[in-house]
């Protein structure tokens, strides 16, 4: 398990999400088994709260979506259209017990449900 620290200061207009380290380390090797282009990052509709995190492999090149690069071999495609929803959100790898799973902290959530599948935000 690694600790690692939410810097705000990591968040640039080229990059509106965090990743951890292992955060990359497990996307790029899923990334790289599925001979992907990177990754999409999205929300919908969904859930109790309202929206739902959609982090899925770029099997096809979306030309409308923003590119960022997270390191050499990965890339981040985010829709412009969400960009407000997610900025600032760090994403991490962790260890709950047996499983892994991939962590979301929005610090533009003001609410989730008690499931934490989804994320309400105003506005």
């Amino acid at each position: 398990m690694s600790v690692s620290t939410y810097n705000p200061d990591q968040l640039t207009d080229k990059n509106p999400v965090v990743f951890t380290d292992s955060a990359i380390k497990h996307l790029s090797k899923q990334v790289e088994k599925q001979q992907a282009y990177g990754i999409t990052f999205n929300v919908k509709e969904s859930g109790c709260s309202g929206y739902k995190y959609l982090l899925e492999l770029a099997l096809e090149l979306d030309e409308d979506a923003i590119q960022y690069p997270l390191n050499e071999s990965l890339i981040l495609y985010v829709s412009p259209q969400v960009i407000p929803l997610i900025k600032g959100t760090q994403v991490d790898y962790i260890q709950e017990g047996v499983n892994y799973r991939l962590n979301f902290t929005n610090p533009n959530a003001t609410g989730t449900c008690g499931c934490g599948e989804s994320f309400s935000v105003e506005g």
